[in-house]
């Protein structure tokens, strides 16, 4: 009996060529798309596991270690800032006038330091538990519990319609092109990164700082998620303190229009 008859797909006759079945062509191809993938799935983790997030921590170590590099070129900026402003006082051909008129305008500017009665506002994260505190109010998003741009800017305009003289938000003074930003639950200040909680404190009249903090309407809608999830919020009196200049870069960037082809 011939094989053909057993075996349809293929053909036992002299001279002619064996042909595959469909289901073993359907196998090759299966095997050759997991090979393509494994290929593929290798060449992206590069000997890494795709399912942890190495590749996270590692930005965040990269953040945080360029944060620390940032600092250390403020101070030596700082340095180096004071240098020369020691050695154009020697002899820069400037009348008193004009040296007093100069002062005047740093001291606005934010570059010289600012002695005077301080008061601080310190702001936290809510515990991660939190919930509910009063009746009628539901129950904590993640994003109810965690400090917002809005939050640290709100406070910072408050005091500066209070009359701050000069405000410092951690350890860096503000001046007028100075950006609050917030990534995720990290504040990014003039190049470096800080984690709650964020103190930022004032010089001024104690008085009319805390007056100026109570009528903000956005404070007081920042008050009813301290009241009811427990968010921190914290207002202390300094006595004097001494704010220092700002150091870094006064450099304006912008973006430039594309040069468009004739």
């Amino acid at each position: 009996m011939s094989n053909s008859a057993d075996f349809p797909g293929t053909d036992s006759s002299p001279g002619r060529t064996r042909r595959m079945r469909p289901v073993r062509i359907l196998t090759a191809a299966v095997f050759a798309l997991a090979g393509l993938i494994f290929v593929t799935s290798f060449n992206t983790a590069r000997g890494t596991n795709l399912r942890t997030d190495t590749s996270l921590l590692k930005l965040s170590d990269l953040i945080q270690e360029r944060s620390r590099k940032n600092k250390g070129l403020d101070e030596s900026n700082a340095a180096l800032r004071h240098d020369v402003e020691s050695l154009a006082e020697r002899d820069d051909g400037r009348t008193t006038a004009q040296d007093e008129k100069l002062t005047r305008l740093e001291k606005n500017a934010g570059t010289q330091p600012v002695k005077g009665r301080a008061v601080t506002v310190t702001l936290n994260d809510a515990p991660p538990n939190a919930t509910a505190k009063l009746p009628g109010y539901p129950e904590p998003q993640p994003d109810y519990l965690v400090i917002h741009q809005q939050d640290l800017q709100a406070v910072v305009n408050a005091l500066w319609d209070g009359g701050a003289k000069g405000i410092k938000v951690m350890d860096q003074r503000l001046i007028s092109t100075s950006a609050v930003r917030c990534v995720g639950n990290t504040l990014i200040l003039q190049g470096r990164v800080y984690s709650p909680p964020y103190r930022i404190t004032a010089v001024g009249d104690p008085e009319r700082l805390q007056k100026a903090l109570a009528d903000s309407p956005a404070i007081q809608n920042y008050m009813v998620y301290v009241n009811v999830y427990g968010l921190g919020w914290k207002v202390t009196e300094n006595g004097t303190v001494t704010l220092p200049g700002y150091s870094g870069t006064v450099d304006l960037h912008y973006a430039k229009p594309a040069e468009q082809a004739p």
